[in-house]
């Protein structure tokens, strides 16, 4: 009997090469036969021997040739810049992106610029597959999210004094999510830390506020030594709606008194601005409002590419704390939260306090201080050799060829340290010098990190330790006698320098650069 399988299958084989299907449909013993195209053909590919030519021709592209080529061998160098009607929606998006960097606080120029304009405005170009095009946005892709996420090279910032981790980044896997949905490019990205998100808006705020004109020079009155609540002046007037325009005062009457109203403004205004909250005016707040718009935008800008320096998972933590050094700042965050804020001094200019982090470890009550050989040779064998009671003066004592001082009020580290291992050799403690912190500028260490509330924190770090209650601790900081505790989970500690930082309430604060760390950054940021 003849086989008439095997006929059916070929022709049923047929059809699918076609890329054809079929449905039938029965109308009065009738048959209407449709047919729906199926895509049948495999993704367009280029030859990979062009990548080395393409590089030769844009060589301003040349330090992402590794990951373009890494790129396209995991995709069998397909073309990803091209659908069936031509340069994908993604590519737009990019364009658009790359275009508008100033919103990212980037002040670059890009590679080949006018090249990447006249894609988008050759029709032909847009809609055949090219493969220099193809290699031109892969390239631009590779350069846009360099510069928007990494930043600055790890080279480069050490030389700038910031040793933080900086984070790893897989840009060719960010790649194939933005592909499968372009919109991604718009949506805050995890590779990023929140706070530049909040700097973003900041700079966005700021630059509508230098598109209206920014704000007008105050002169300070003459033989006026400050201003305070019930004075009036012409400079009142200026004040008033500089902080307007800041948003630290919601309307400007145009009163030259100096009213309930403008201290409020005057207080939020000293508040986010790193002074001590009075009443009083002076001349250098008046320097610090005079501060052109223009300046305060750069500063959100070196901010914003700080925060391309840190990974984001730091915040993921159950516990670790943040120094910030020019806001002489101290906050430890639990489950998220502040649990504790405090008054820092840190390193002067000549002793600067090292940006860096480490794992807390210890905790010392009652420390010995060991005086760091610097100290001894600058300081103490001059005092002694001036005065040879200095070291008995000052309760100290000679161990071997080093000096060091014992527990007790004298102590130059207070009651108790904190210890973090590093290479800095930098530690937090407590100070018998209290009134320090009652100061706006608090940089007078040799560059460790004297806390205001070293008893709180000691009591935080450790309240989840059944060993140390509160009445331990105490009586152990009070003891005169050395005693050392290895915490059961260490504590990152991370040691920072912003100038510009937003916080909680949404309020963006500037800091005095301290160090002259934004100075050079700016040197490599806005340099042409």
């Amino acid at each position: 009997m003849k086989n008439t399988f095997i006929p059916f299958v070929f022709s049923f084989y047929c059809l699918l090469l076609l890329g054809l299907t079929q449905n039938i449909k029965a109308s009065n013993e009738a048959y209407t036969i449709t047919y729906q195209r199926i895509p049948a053909f495999p993704p367009a590919t280029f030859d990979s021997e062009l990548i080395a030519p393409f590089f030769k021709k844009y060589p301003k592209f040349n330090s992402f040739k590794p990951e373009v080529i890494k790129l396209y061998k995991k995709n069998e160098y397909q073309y990803l810049w091209y659908d069936s009607r031509g340069i994908n929606e993604f590519a737009s998006l990019l364009h658009d992106k790359v275009n508008n960097l100033d919103q990212e606080g980037l002040h670059i120029r890009v590679p080949y610029q006018e090249e990447i304009r006249d894609i988008f405005q050759d029709l032909e170009k847009r809609e055949k597959s090219n493969v220099e095009v193809e290699l031109l946005m892969s390239s631009l892709y590779f350069f846009y999210a360099n510069k928007v996420f990494k930043g600055l090279d790890v080279y480069k910032t050490k030389e700038l004094g910031w040793y933080l981790p900086r984070k790893k980044q897989s840009y060719g896997n960010r790649l194939d999510s933005l592909l499968q949905d372009p919109s991604l490019i718009n949506e805050p990205d995890k590779e990023l830390l929140g706070q530049y998100y909040q700097l973003k808006e900041a700079l966005k705020d700021y630059r509508n506020m230098e598109k209206h004109g920014g704000w007008s020079a105050i002169e300070f009155p003459k033989k006026t030594k400050s201003l305070k609540p019930g004075d009036t002046a012409t400079a009142i007037l200026k004040i008033r709606n500089r902080l307007f325009i800041s948003g630290d005062l919601k309307t400007d009457s145009k009163n030259n008194l100096y009213d309930k109203e403008l201290l409020a403004g005057v207080l939020k205004y000293k508040e986010r601005n790193g002074y001590a909250a009075d009443s009083l005016l002076l001349l250098k707040h008046i320097k610090n409002m005079n501060v052109p718009v223009e300046e305060r935008i750069k500063t959100i800008m070196l901010n914003m590419e700080r925060c391309r320096w840190i990974s984001p998972s730091i915040t993921k933590n159950k516990q670790y704390i943040v120094v910030n050094i020019p806001s002489f700042t101290l906050t430890y965050f639990k489950d998220g939260k502040p649990a504790l804020i405090s008054r820092v001094v840190v390193g002067k200019s000549m002793n600067k306090t090292a940006v860096f982090s480490g794992q807390m470890s210890q905790v010392v009550f009652s420390p010995y201080w060991n005086v760091p050989s610097s100290i001894l040779r600058k300081e103490i064998l001059p005092a002694i050799a001036k005065n040879p009671y200095y070291l008995a003066k000052n309760d100290m004592e000679w161990v071997g060829n080093r000096v060091r001082q014992r527990p007790g009020e004298q102590n130059a580290l207070g009651k108790v340290k904190f210890v973090f291992p590093n290479s800095h050799i930098i530690y937090m403690h407590d100070t018998p010098s209290k009134k320090l912190f009652e100061l706006e500028q608090r940089a007078f260490s040799h560059g460790c990190i004297r806390v205001a509330r070293p008893r709180d924190l000691a009591i935080k770090v450790l309240e989840d330790d059944p060993n140390w209650p509160i009445e331990k601790i105490d009586a152990a900081m009070n003891r005169g006698v050395e005693k050392a505790y290895n915490l059961k989970t260490k504590i990152p500690v991370y040691i920072g320098y912003f100038t510009s930082w937003v916080d909680r309430e949404g309020q963006v604060n500037f800091y005095d650069d301290i160090y002259g760390h934004d100075v050079k950054l700016a040197e490599l940021l806005f340099t042409d």
